[in-house]
């Protein structure tokens, strides 16, 4: 086995641990901070505390700052994860992609190339809004109760 395929091989290992981890943890704590918030709520003596929101079900939940700031980073990690695992299995697929389509409107290198460049876009796209997602929730709370 050559060192591109082991590579290959170890990323896409790597992005199914994710995956699984992702969902083990989602179980565990009953939904993601994708789909939660923050709110700022202000006590009777005049003090703004932040709370942190998951949604299960449609019902929103309380967790710690910890749990949310972690769901939230593990929800944007699963998106570089998956771009990485396609461009991996792109990768592994290539030599038999490019023998197979030789002859008509696409060939192969560019069908490849186009993929590989769809896949980045998609993902590079998707882990920004989620992180910029999650910078809002944290520096610009919904004020009020929930």
């Amino acid at each position: 086995m050559d060192r591109r395929t082991r590579i290959c091989i170890l990323i896409i290992v790597i992005g199914l641990a994710n995956f699984l981890a992702y969902a083990v943890v989602y179980m565990s704590v009953g939904g993601d901070a994708m789909n939660g918030f923050v709110r700022a709520l202000t006590a009777a003596d005049g003090r703004t505390d932040l709370h942190y929101y998951l949604v299960r079900h449609g019902e929103d939940f309380e967790v710690s700052r910890g749990v949310w700031i972690y769901s939230a980073v593990h929800s944007i990690s699963i998106w570089v994860t998956v771009g990485a695992v396609l461009l991996s299995m792109l990768t592994l697929a290539r030599d038999r992609i490019i023998s197979s389509m030789r002859s008509g409107i696409v060939r192969g290198r560019t069908f490849i190339t186009i993929l590989a460049t769809v896949v980045t876009l998609i993902s590079v796209v998707i882990t920004i809004w989620f992180l910029l997602h999650m910078i809002r929730q944290l520096t610009s709370p919904a004020a009020g109760p929930p």
